[in-house]
């Protein structure tokens, strides 16, 4: 019996395959990040208020978290390459839309169509991934160059975002994205598998109730940043949220091929994994949108200089990630994921410290180097343990949930941190120094969301040496191919 995650025909270029994999990916990695240091560029460019300058990120935001379980799903009843190619289209249209945007309410509705299109490459690039390439060494490597595309494209992003803007235009950014997009749509048909279309009918409740769920609770965590927790706006989107995934899970338990099988949260590890990749987002978003401001508005880098400024975190991410398929086979995934997250850890918490007088190298680089070795050593066994004794039939679902985790992580984190550090009132009276202290209280708060981060992986992850060659006795005792195994798992 075929099953989704079963390739129906054999391209046999693994190299050609991971390209477009991770070129696809990479793509959209890069138009969420290359955004912050465009956004001042863009908001003078399209006079926008500070509302509507938000809203050319939280509409992309919205969109991308609510869409990922239903982008997932469609990827396993209609075949993944072919919902792939689709995504690849609508992203590569909407980037165009993005660069040639005449007003801000046109602009935030491209970014919202890009949302569209990012929640199907995104979960469908990982489950092609898993399908194409059998357990062992070879999907080890695999996940790796994944896990490292997920933090070199946040950071080049900001190069590219602010090299753009200072050199050519904002608009660069997501011109850049047609032809990559362009050339993705050409390679996919030739080298990627398509896989089986599952039988079965569609799971409209599910889908209905999850993609307004998650996108309910998204809007909430944007709209606390501006209006406040307290607001009734904010209250009664995450209370709906909340409502509408409880309808969601009571609605699985019933479903013959639910969109977010529950059975995923049986198992502890994954469970750790998704909450671990939560919070570790959560922080990195604010990492990233804080250390921006303080660079550009303390320490006075164009936008070009910020963006460079992340180079030696992006080398240093790069190169320990390229190094986890070797430690993985000599240590397991529980050391290094353990000790990317403390690494992280202690790079924030060094960070935290920066003040108006602080020089770039001390205060910022040398942390940066510690944060992009962390994120080097985290991020591969992060993925791998989400989707970790996965069965076949749940490849899709399971890389849905990681990536909304991924997303999710993103919003909360960033909703919070705004939250937190615009609550603040420091005594300093220049707008340096206010900054200053900003970044600090919300750069605090990205070690704390670090520290529960660690105790979560410690407490679900770390516990369990072994779990993944138990998984795969379990699932070939059953007659079932594994999607997804712990790469190198202890």
């Amino acid at each position: 019996m075929t099953t989704s995650d079963t390739p129906i025909d054999d391209r046999g270029n693994p190299a050609a395959i991971l390209a477009v994999v991770l070129g696809s990916y990479f793509m959209i990695l890069l138009d969420n990040s290359i955004i912050f240091t465009a956004l001042p560029t863009i908001r003078t460019a399209l006079d926008l208020s500070v509302t509507g300058l938000s809203w050319v990120q939280d509409a992309y935001t919205l969109v991308f978290g609510g869409l990922l379980l239903l982008g997932a799903r469609a990827g396993d009843l209609l075949g993944r390459r072919r919902v792939f190619i689709t995504g690849l289209a609508v992203f590569s249209i909407a980037s165009l839309l993005v660069g040639v945007a005449p007003s801000g309410w046109w602009m935030i509705a491209a970014r919202a169509l890009q949302g569209v299109g990012a929640a199907i490459v995104a979960p469908t690039s990982l489950s092609l991934l898993t399908a194409s390439f059998p357990e062992g060494p070879l999907r080890s490597r695999a996940v790796a160059w994944y896990g490292a595309t997920a933090g070199i494209g946040a950071s080049l992003g900001l190069v590219l975002g602010g090299a753009l803007a200072d050199w050519i235009s904002w608009r660069a950014g997501f011109f850049l994205n047609v032809p990559i997009g362009i050339a993705m749509i050409v390679l996919a048909p030739r080298y990627l598998p398509e896989t089986a279309r599952s039988t079965g009918r569609f799971d409209v409740a599910g889908a209905v109730s999850a993609t307004l769920g998650v996108g309910a609770i998204v809007f909430g965590v944007i709209n606390s940043g501006e209006s406040g927790w307290a607001s009734p706006v904010t209250v009664w989107a995450l209370l709906i949220g909340v409502i509408l995934l409880a309808v969601l899970v009571a609605g699985e338990k019933r479903a013959e091929q639910p969109i977010m099988p529950l059975r995923l949260f049986g198992d502890r590890q994954r469970v750790g994994a998704y909450l671990a990749r939560l919070l570790y987002m959560g922080a990195m978003i604010g990492f990233f949108y804080f250390t921006t401001q303080f660079m550009q508005n303390v320490l006075g880098f164009s936008a070009l200089q910020a963006g460079v400024a992340f180079l030696p975190m992006t080398v240093v991410n790069f190169v320990v990630a390229m190094a986890i398929p070797r430690l993985v086979a000599r240590f397991g995934e529980v050391l290094p994921l353990l000790g990317g997250i403390a690494l992280t850890l202690a790079g924030m918490v060094w960070l935290s410290g920066v003040a108006p007088g602080s020089s770039y190298w001390v205060g910022v680089a040398a942390p940066m180097l510690l944060i992009g070795a962390g994120q080097g050593l985290a991020f591969a066994p992060l993925t791998s343990a989400g989707i970790a004794g996965v069965p076949a039939r749940d490849a899709g679902a399971a890389s849905g949930l990681v990536n909304t985790f991924h997303q999710l992580g993103m919003a909360l984190g960033l909703g919070i941190l705004v939250a937190i550090s615009a609550n603040t009132e420091p005594e300093q009276s220049s707008a340096v120094e206010a900054m200053a202290a900003l970044v600090r209280v919300a750069l605090a708060g990205a070690s704390a969301l670090l520290g529960v981060c660690l105790l979560v992986a410690c407490a679900l992850i770390g516990l369990r040496p072994g779990r993944a060659r138990q998984n795969r006795v379990e699932g070939l005792r059953h007659g079932e191919p594994i999607a997804a195994a712990s790469a190198g798992s202890n």
